[in-house]
């Protein structure tokens, strides 16, 4: 894809599946990736993986729920590989709750991991974008457009989420930042297997879901990078404030 080589990349939640794959694909397209995860085990993981695979990419210890964390952590990785050019808000958690047996410290802390976290590293990437551009792509879910039974809280995030990125693409068009969100559909990640695990007979459930998508399977984590890519990419320069899932055909938009 154009315009990626060079590009200083951050991936949040990059020690997960979606977000360990998408960072081994800049790294493939010439990019320097900093990998932003809570989990620094799983945070250096991906960047030796890139690092093997001959690309560049640094792994940052960072709770995405502390803004003044965030700060800091973006001052870091500027100092380590240049300029920030291209946000990948990533990192998200989740568990199947019916709402009415859900808690406040629950909402509280879905919303801190899958909305704050977005605000705080817009927050701390925007203000040098402004002066050169950028590119920031969102990944959200399906859930948000589409609704998601025992998801309502993240469901109501991830909405916000794509709210905010068409937002945020109004406010800052004249700087030259585009904002785009990736809607995964089900995808096999860690958080799908303890969705399902909590949802209660997963085998039955993970059929059911299997059968519902078009495409006739669950995606992969490596199902994701290629849309996010092609959106933080010279291909994309006249798109912004778009939805894009990536889903099976599971959720069709016109």
């Amino acid at each position: 894809m154009r315009g990626l080589k060079d590009k200083v990349v951050i991936v949040t939640g990059g020690g997960g599946g979606i977000g360990h794959a998408t960072c081994k694909r800049f790294g493939e397209e010439g990019a320097k990736v900093a990998v932003f995860d809570i989990n620094g085990d799983t945070a250096e993981a991906t960047a030796a993986a890139v690092r093997d695979a001959g690309g560049t990419a640094q792994a940052f210890t960072v709770d995405l729920t502390d803004h003044d964390a965030v700060k800091a952590a973006v001052a870091d990785a500027e100092a380590k590989l240049g300029p920030i050019d291209v946000l990948v808000n990533n990192a998200g958690w989740d568990r199947f709750t019916p709402f009415v047996k859900s808690t406040p410290d629950y909402w509280d802390k879905i919303i801190a991991i899958n909305l704050k976290s977005v605000l705080n590293m817009m927050h701390a990437v925007l203000p040098g974008m402004g002066e050169r551009g950028g590119r920031i792509v969102t990944v959200a879910s399906d859930a948000g457009r589409v609704g998601s039974s025992g998801e309502s809280v993240y469901s109501a995030c991830k909405g916000g989420l794509i709210a905010l990125t068409k937002t945020l693409a109004r406010e800052h068009s004249r700087q030259g930042i585009t904002f785009n969100t990736v809607c995964p559909g089900l995808t096999e990640t860690a958080m799908f297997g303890e969705f399902l695990e909590g949802a209660g007979n997963p085998d039955k459930l993970r059929e059911a879901f299997r059968r519902a998508v078009p495409l006739g399977r669950i995606g992969q984590p490596d199902d994701l990078p290629g849309a996010i890519c092609f959106l933080a990419s010279e291909d994309a320069a006249f798109i912004t404030g778009q939805t894009i899932s990536v889903s099976g055909g599971l959720t069709m938009h016109g």
